[in-house]
């Protein structure tokens, strides 16, 4: 399986890029992943907070595949705790899927027609984070996923 994760906007930090790489690169030693990055959109001032997810969502389902399995991170979506991300982790390899697809949306979330083409929805948290935190962090998830699956010391329970 590999897994995607598209982002609108860059990072602007360059302390957290640096960690962002290199959670990247750790995770590569486990699967292969790839973050796509969607530039902002220009004007966006310009636009209403639905035309701005309209256009969104246009470049977001444009880099993925019909037999993608696309995963939202939203704040409405299930909670997991790293343990339990995991396991859901071995599913999705187990069942086959040849490309999963996770999005940290823009400031407003998801157009509708994002949201009907997704399999589900991932809450990190409760509370709000910058969109180039939760890319980190959800990296880091991911890798402690990885570690946790191959019973690695990195998470403790």
């Amino acid at each position: 399986m590999n897994i995607k994760l598209i982002a609108i906007g860059k990072t602007d930090d360059k302390a957290l890029q640096s960690l962002i790489d290199d959670y990247t690169k750790r995770l590569c030693f486990y699967i292969k992943f790839e973050l796509d990055i969607i530039a902002d959109i220009k004007n966006a001032k310009s636009l209403s907070e639905s035309q701005q997810k309209e256009k969104e969502g246009e470049l977001i389902l444009s880099k993925i595949t019909p037999t993608d399995q696309l995963v939202l991170l939203d704040e409405n979506g299930k909670m997991f705790s790293s343990v339990a991300f995991s396991e859901e982790l071995q599913k999705k390899m187990n069942s086959g899927i040849k490309t999963l697809v996770f999005v940290i949306g823009g400031p407003y979330g998801f157009s509708e027609t994002v949201y009907r083409k997704a399999f589900g929805k991932i809450s990190l948290s409760q509370m709000t984070f910058s969109h180039q935190m939760v890319r980190l962090f959800f990296i880091e998830q991911l890798y402690r996923g990885f570690t946790i699956l191959r019973n690695e010391p990195y998470h403790h329970n």
